[in-house]
């Protein structure tokens, strides 16, 4: 009881401080890659089953779905590899990454307090990037395979099929990791996804959910003075 008090205590008083979380460039890659995955995922769907091939129909149609498909997979790629040049160092895996995945069962219940500290992205998080990241290095090389599926010849039609089989299974995979980072953006961490769209979170919203990130921030800030 009486941590919970200096928790909060210690929160309240960084209360009105602000601490930029995401650059300008970070959260316009974020919310591309987020648009870029939706049309993905609607147009994807509508391709995997009659069922929900009324999809299509948001997007322009079946034949307009199945040009545009590919092309925004790439686009997709390339912004996912572009989260990766900017963010590979903080989503390393850690010791304090381990602790935290350890009782990972005290973040689902929203007891924070019973939390160990993290750094700038807590395991979940780092989880869910190198998933896609991985991911979409498979959608990518089935995609290629089915983008140009015509002209391999019968013979490697062994290909193709284990292409479809990559594919599709890799996409639903992708689908799990990404109703999950929805879920946890919008509702475990509240004010995650405020920041990505203002880039900015207080002070007490970083010491909270990220004290090591937190720490690490305002010991360079207190170095440059």
């Amino acid at each position: 009881m009486r941590s919970n008090v200096a928790s909060r205590s210690a929160s309240a008083s960084h209360e009105d401080d602000m601490i930029l979380r995401y650059t300008l460039g970070e959260r316009l890659n974020h919310w591309f890659g987020a648009l870029t995955y939706a049309y993905l995922l609607i147009t994807g769907l509508a391709f995997w089953s009659p069922y929900f091939f009324w999809l299509a129909a948001l997007v322009g149609g079946g034949s307009t779905a199945r040009f545009w498909h590919p092309w925004f997979g790439l686009a997709f790629s390339a912004s996912l590899f572009w989260m990766f040049k900017d963010w590979r160092q903080d989503m390393r895996v850690d010791n304090s990454d381990r602790a935290w995945g350890r009782v990972i069962s005290n973040y689902i219940r929203n007891e924070d307090d019973k939390l160990p500290p993290t750094t700038r992205f807590n395991y979940g998080q780092k989880l869910f990037f190198w998933g896609m990241c991985y991911s979409v290095i498979l959608l990518l090389l089935s995609g290629v395979a089915l983008w140009y599926t015509e002209a391999l010849p019968w013979s490697l039609r062994y290909v193709r099929y284990t292409a479809i089989l990559i594919h599709a299974s890799v996409a639903f995979i992708t689908i799990g990791l990404f109703l999950i980072h929805v879920y946890m953006s919008a509702i475990l961490e509240k004010g995650s996804l405020a920041s990505m769209i203002h880039g900015k979170v207080t002070a007490a919203w970083a010491w909270t959910f990220h004290r090591i990130w937190y720490d690490d921030l305002r010991g360079a800030s207190r170095s440059k003075q």
